[in-house]
């Protein structure tokens, strides 16, 4: 179950020539591989592209019906291998994930790829995540189409453009035979605008079609004597002919006045934040019309000497705006500068920071730096005066609490790690290592467990070192966490097959969810709903014992704080040599709610009976010790003031966000901490015979409550 379903949506793929299409980048993305002649489809969900693997799940009646095929691949190598079929064949393919991890993922793939050249066109989809918002390790996939020699676009974060790029991607690298990446940027995949549609294209030649006449080009297959001809090819001949669509086709855009002291040399996905501080500083205005000339790069690799050297004619001074680094464009620009021995000054990061976003704020107090030194008659008077003494800003660190993240309200994984603190304080402190997921906010507080995360699905891999266990003469077993997606992306094989050739004496928990949740909530083969289109229910302790691994447990109930410490423990002292895996198992609990909350409301506006499970503190039990909140950390389970003036420590209380899990009283109970969590259960649309016993049991808790009150002595009765 996705994080969001598009089928409304997908019907906007549908519209035809001169109608106008509005919504979001990712949906304007497939309306114009549609409007393109796209043969075929894959990819791997990753943030800021997981929403585009869910539109082409959700169209695929539409691609059915244009003969596209589409596979959502269970890896980005597996997707960029999928770009193959454009190799041999003039079929146009698109491929999409997450980079740079995903284009570290399919690299091998890719390098491949543009080693042998294509025939039809091939566009890969890359979601670039740089910046604060951003989930991942902080580096570029330009490296990768410089490293490899494929082309790269990163167009102006409109849907004009991004739908424009589409199509000149599939042209440009039909007409260099070469495989294009088309980058789009967080903001750029969720912009939301119009464009005017085109009818979808059929493509010329489908996959079926093409399987009906397999084809063979030698020279493409990448082996001596053919690769060093393929390295000569890109050179001599692919290069030239990209430089020349590019040139011939305006792909690059100038605005701005002819003539300038300055001008403005950008990325096109920064495009936007370069008008915005512009028109701040009172140099541009809110429809793009700039006093400071702008080259604006919609491809960034490769780069045009004439055209660059064209800009740069009767100016003083350039300015690169190149988010991250190192500054690929830069130094290129650099390296034309000198050669043509040009004496218009370049300006780039010795003004801008090295790293970092460039937020709005940046762009403009490194625009207003480069015109003083370069052009300052540009600059605003306002501007020019001198500056007045700014307001301290206050540290926030000081005011406003850290806020790590964490599991959500009534995550199945949070009690699997309460569980193995509980181990730790009997059996010391352990090796452990984590993946790429959800788990891996386990690492953080509360639970501070792990310190180590090296790729989607190598979490296992990377305690190989230690691995040797007891039977290396250890005292402790290492201990390895990885999550289902993991396991189905690289870690079955990386990871588990290497535990099992190796034979292995650590320990791996795998967390299974029944989906790929921090992607999205997508399926995976163990996912345990009924898919139409996919294989699901494939156990995974049954792919672990197919490759060898005979101690494998399986948990269906994570939620058993004491049951998954007992195992863990085992896991971690018995005698057995090889791997030893646990698989625990509970349903994501977004997921689930996604799925259960509009059945439960339907049911209530309906009249039916419905039990909900809600948990709560019994304040005068609780002591104010807070263990159950450290060994738990739910966001539900906060802390509460009493009106008692005996008792001036908070008390633990759940608030109205509970889900009802009941991992707050599991852990508790595993802990022996106290018994103040109890349950009750929320009947809605009560059937007549519980309406007359819940009024029987009111008015004996009402009689009750007067004959005590009764009882007790008012200061009214006390005698002078």
């Amino acid at each position: 179950m996705a994080e969001r379903s598009f089928k409304a949506e997908v019907q906007h793929l549908r519209l035809g020539a001169g109608e106008t299409f509005t919504g979001e980048g990712i949906l304007a993305i497939t309306k114009a591989l549609l409007e393109n002649g796209v043969g075929y489809v894959g990819g791997y969900q990753g943030a800021p592209i997981s929403h585009l693997m869910d539109v082409l799940a959700d169209a695929e009646e539409l691609l059915g019906e244009l003969d596209v095929r589409f596979e959502a691949n269970a890896s980005e190598a597996a997707a960029a291998a999928m770009l193959a079929a454009s190799v041999h064949y003039p079929i146009r393919g698109a491929v999409t994930f997450k980079g740079p991890v995903g284009v570290n993922v399919a690299s091998d793939a890719l390098a491949n790829l543009a080693s042998s050249g294509v025939t039809g066109g091939a566009l890969m989809i890359v979601g670039e995540d740089y910046g604060e918002g951003s989930s991942i390790m902080q580096e570029r996939s330009h490296a990768f189409a410089m490293k490899s020699q494929f082309w790269l676009l990163d167009p102006r974060p409109n849907l004009p453009s991004i739908v424009k790029a589409v199509g000149d991607g599939f042209e440009l690298s039909e007409a260099s035979n070469t495989p294009v990446m088309l980058m789009v940027r967080i903001r750029a995949c969720h912009v939301t605008g119009q464009f005017q549609t085109r009818d979808n294209r059929r493509p010329t030649l489908s996959v079926r079609e093409a399987l009906a006449k397999p084809q063979r080009n030698v020279s493409r297959i990448v082996l001596p004597p053919m690769s060093y001809a393929q390295e000569h090819d890109k050179i001599d001949n692919r290069w030239p002919a990209a430089e020349r669509f590019i040139r011939e086709h305006k792909l690059n855009e100038v605005f701005g006045p002819d003539r300038a002291p300055v001008g403005i040399v950008c990325q096109g996905g920064m495009y936007n934040g370069v008008i915005r501080a512009l028109q701040r500083m009172g140099l541009a205005d809110l429809y793009g019309q700039t006093q400071v000339p702008i080259y604006c790069l919609n491809v960034t690799y490769p780069l045009l000497p004439d055209e660059f050297a064209e800009f740069c004619a009767g100016k003083d001074a350039v300015l690169v705006v190149e988010e991250g680094q190192p500054e690929f464009i830069e130094q290129a620009f650099a390296t034309m500068m000198l050669r043509s021995g040009t004496t218009t000054r370049l300006h780039g990061k010795d003004i801008f920071p090295m790293v970092g976003e460039y937020t709005g704020a940046v762009m403009k107090e490194a625009f207003e730096t480069f015109l003083r030194r370069n052009a300052p008659d540009l600059l605003p008077a306002q501007v020019l005066a001198p500056n007045t003494e700014a307001p301290a800003i206050p540290d926030l660190s000081k005011t406003v609490p850290i806020r790590p993240p964490g599991f959500c309200t009534g995550c199945p994984e949070r009690p699997i790690f309460a569980a193995m603190k509980l181990v730790q304080q009997e059996l010391g402190e352990h090796q452990i290592s984590a993946d790429i997921g959800c788990h891996l906010f386990a690492s953080l507080p509360p639970f501070n467990i792990g310190g180590a995360t090296m790729g989607y699905g190598l979490g296992p891999a990377s305690n190989a070192a230690f691995d040797g266990g007891k039977k290396g003469g250890a005292e402790k077993r290492s201990i390895a966490v990885i999550g289902d997606g993991g396991f189905w992306h690289n870690g079955l094989t990386s990871s588990f097959g290497n535990m099992a050739f190796n034979r292995s004496d650590g320990v791996a928990v795998i967390v299974d969810n029944y989906y790929s949740a921090a992607t999205g909530g997508q399926d995976i083969p163990s996912s345990r709903a009924k898919n139409p289109t996919k294989a699901t229910n494939n156990p995974i302790s049954k792919a672990l014992r197919g490759i060898g691994i005979d101690w494998v447990r399986q948990v269906d109930r994570t939620y058993d704080v004491a049951g998954m410490r007992d195992i863990l423990r085992d896991a971690l002292t018995t005698e057995s040599e090889g791997p030893k895996v646990i698989v625990a198992s509970s349903e994501c609990m977004l997921n689930k709610q996604r799925r259960e909350k509009p059945l439960r409301a339907a049911a209530m506006r309906e009249g039916r009976r419905v039990e909900v499970p809600r948990f709560g503190v019994d304040e005068s039990v609780c002591t104010g010790d807070h263990a159950c909140i450290r060994l738990s950390g739910c966001p539900s389970l906060s802390l509460k003031r009493l009106d008692d003036p005996l008792r001036d420590d908070p008390v633990a209380s759940i608030d109205t966000s509970c889900v009802g899990c009941g991992n707050c009283g599991e852990v508790s109970e595993a802990a022996v901490l106290c018994p103040s969590f109890y349950e009750a259960r929320v009947v809605h649309n009560p059937g007549p015979w519980e309406r007359r016993l819940n009024g029987w049991r009111q008015g004996l808790i009402g009689w009750l409550a007067r004959r005590r009150q009764s009882r007790q002595l008012g200061f009214s009765e006390v005698q002078p």
